[in-house]
């Protein structure tokens, strides 16, 4: 009966896991498709199409240029997009757009 029940737990916590991957790539996709696409699509720039949004690898960045804002960018403050959805829009737009 242990051995079931540990089964069940592992089996648990496993799609947790894996749902909760999900909800965090769906939210950073949404926040993108919201905020981000119209000015890079398929994570180029239509202002600047020499400064695309491919090959970041660090969320930080992402996130400040995202308050920041800067050469053509408008600035999100945490009204426009939260700090949680700042997270999962950067780690959607680093592991979307690797170059």
């Amino acid at each position: 009966m242990k051995k079931v029940i540990s089964n069940v737990v592992v089996v648990l916590s496993v799609c947790l896991l894996s749902a909760a991957a999900f909800a965090a790539e769906a939210g950073g996709e949404a926040v993108f498709k919201a905020k981000c696409a119209s000015c890079h699509p398929n994570g180029g720039n239509i202002m600047k199409p020499t400064h695309t949004i491919k090959g970041i690898s660090k969320p930080e960045k992402v996130i400040k240029k995202v308050r920041k804002g800067g050469g053509g960018m408008p600035a999100f403050d945490a009204k426009s997009i939260s700090d949680a959805d700042a997270k999962l829009l950067a780690d959607y737009i680093i592991t979307t757009f690797k170059k």
